[in-house]
């Protein structure tokens, strides 16, 4: 258990691992995540499950090297066993049959976003898909998004390949082609995900966001994820991470992620240079 099966680099600082553990395999659902630590004297990170193979008894986690504990988990070779993996955590994505259904994701936000895209089709839902990223070198898992949508469009930043542009300049080109959608699911950075919902409600289609990135030890009791939905506080590790994006209060959301930032960016580069050696204390990932 908690073995790590396979690794794999997706781009630059942004991983793919396959880790075993079959009863986490058999009960995770999309939108679900994990609770990892690396190291008897780490920190406890939420990662989102970016799918999972029940025969095989594994899950998949994807994730973005921003921090010492996220540093030394990329370190982590087939064989070696993850100290800590508990979950699946928080509320699972609303999954049935609403028709045609819109799935946006931005740059790592792609990795959470595929599970569901997966269980909407296989619920028997119309997918579209639109991914984005700086560049195409950054663009994560259009392979599995073409095998299990029914239409994928891409966008980057530089125009280094599809659209020039962001993920809502290919939403207004499709609405604009007048394409329905029942639904949509946003993830990716916070500025990503407010101006889908600027552009969702505008056009009258109810829209879910995760709001991972702000969670911090996974079991709100830190109270580092309080975000504000419908005017109301709300944990966006028990509570959710998924929110109607409509209702979320994405200032205060911005402000919030900016807490631990310049702590990650200085661990992150301590580690890199070998300054920080594993085991050496809690910080943020």
């Amino acid at each position: 258990m908690n073995e790590v099966v396979r690794k794999e680099r997706l781009g630059p600082d942004v991983f793919r691992m396959e880790v075993a553990y079959a009863k986490l395999a058999r009960k995770a659902r999309p939108g679900q995540f994990v609770i990892v630590r690396v190291r008897e004297d780490g920190e406890r990170i939420p990662l989102t499950i970016a799918d999972t193979d029940p025969e095989a008894g594994s899950f998949a986690l994807v994730f973005q090297v921003v921090g010492k504990s996220t540093t030394l988990l990329s370190r982590m070779e087939p064989g070696e066993r993850i100290l800590d993996v508990v979950g699946p955590l928080g509320v699972p994505t609303e999954i049935e049959r609403f028709g045609r259904v819109v799935c946006i994701g931005g740059g790592i936000g792609a990795a959470p976003l595929y599970p569901v895209a997966k269980a909407l089709k296989a619920a028997g839902n119309t997918v579209t898909t639109i991914l984005g990223a700086r560049s195409k070198d950054l663009l994560i898992l259009e392979k599995e998004f073409r095998a299990t949508s029914d239409a994928v469009h891409v966008a980057t930043d530089d125009g280094s390949y599809g659209r020039k542009g962001l993920v809502t300049d290919v939403l207004a080109d499709r609405l604009a082609a007048g394409e329905k959608f029942d639904r949509a699911w946003a993830i990716g950075p916070v500025p990503m995900m407010k101006a889908v919902c600027d552009a969702t409600r505008a056009a009258g289609i109810p829209t879910t966001v995760s709001l991972n990135p702000i969670m911090v030890d996974g079991t709100g009791m830190c109270g580092g994820c309080r975000v504000i939905v419908g005017g109301k506080v709300r944990f966006a590790c028990v509570d959710g991470p998924e929110f109607d994006g409509h209702q979320v209060d994405f200032v205060t959301l911005a402000r919030r992620l900016t807490t631990y930032r310049s702590r990650e960016r200085d661990d992150h580069e301590a580690c890199r240079i070998g300054l920080t050696t594993p085991g050496e204390g809690h910080t943020p990932r």
